[in-house]
């Protein structure tokens, strides 16, 4: 294991907050309960009891961590190991939480990735978009659902360790690129809401080598092989996507390939990229 994960990058540099995580949990089930009192998650809140104001939305559009803690201090400055109170928490989904403990580890020295891909564990019978962060632990890349409290355990009835995610119950983008490609299973059932098939797949499979790049962008930001119908895609590009697959879809990554072939445009995450939100499309500079 080289320390390519063990550093911060773009998206997951602290920035100026750097010595208010100096002095956080080194145990993972301490430093995901850290997270959690942190943030809470916008489709979670009406089960808690909260009620989001509209213009806290506008948290959801923070992509560096920066950025996020600093909202995080405004809303509460006190030390980031103290929970704060439901509505004193930032509101973001399930890659703010992946990427924020993801940061976390990597300020600790700790080898750690955001995943991009799809839950088993939120719909029966449905792969649910889904982020995760993987660290490196015991010779090993672990799977950690930071998101998922003991309030989310419970309605939820998992009956799986959320610190060590089975790689059954979280695939992977490029996993689940490769079994709809093999006819294991079907591309509808990858999605959320009202959105699936195989253009979401292949959406999160290249939100994930760009992550696995270091660059953790948000559910919504497109470029590249992410944008456009399935009908646009070359021979090249399905070929390009196959090989991707091959080399993330299971826990030991081919690392070397994956950064090599990031460097090819249709995938390099460009300086603008596109935002979809439902203000609509818009170019955002990162």
């Amino acid at each position: 294991m080289d320390t390519y994960y063990a550093t911060n990058g773009l998206i997951t540099q602290p920035g100026e907050w750097t010595n208010a995580v100096f002095n956080l949990p080194t145990e993972i089930a301490e430093l995901v309960k850290v997270v959690q009192g942190l943030m809470v998650h916008v489709h979670w809140a009406g089960r808690y009891g909260l009620s989001l104001l509209p213009q806290r939305m506008e948290e959801l559009q923070l992509r560096k961590v920066a950025l996020m803690l600093q909202r995080i201090m405004e809303l509460d400055d006190r030390p980031l190991t103290e929970p704060r109170a439901l509505e004193k928490r930032l509101v973001g989904n399930c890659r703010d939480f992946s990427t924020l403990l993801c940061s976390f580890l990597r300020c600790q020295g700790i080898p750690a990735r955001a995943r991009c891909g799809f839950g088993t564990y939120f719909t029966p019978g449905q792969y649910e978009d889904h982020w995760v962060c993987e660290y490196w632990q015991d010779k090993r890349w672990v799977l950690v659902d930071a998101q998922i409290d003991e309030f989310q355990r419970e309605v939820l009835k998992l009956d799986f360790d959320t610190l060590d995610v089975p790689r059954d119950k979280f695939i992977v983008g490029g996993k689940a690129w490769h079994m709809c490609r093999q006819k294991e299973a079907e591309p509808n059932d990858f999605g959320i809401l009202d959105m699936g098939g195989l253009w979401f797949i292949r959406g999160n499979l290249v939100r994930d080598i760009a992550a696995l790049n270091k660059v953790e962008l948000l559910p919504w930001d497109s470029w590249g092989l992410v944008e456009g119908q399935d009908t646009d895609l070359t021979s090249d590009d399905i070929q390009l996507l196959d090989k991707l697959a091959l080399a993330t879809m299971d826990s030991q990554t081919d690392d070397e390939l994956v950064r090599e072939l990031y460097l090819d445009s249709r995938l390099l995450v460009p300086a603008t990229i596109i935002s979809y939100t439902d203000g609509g499309a818009m170019e955002v500079e990162l």
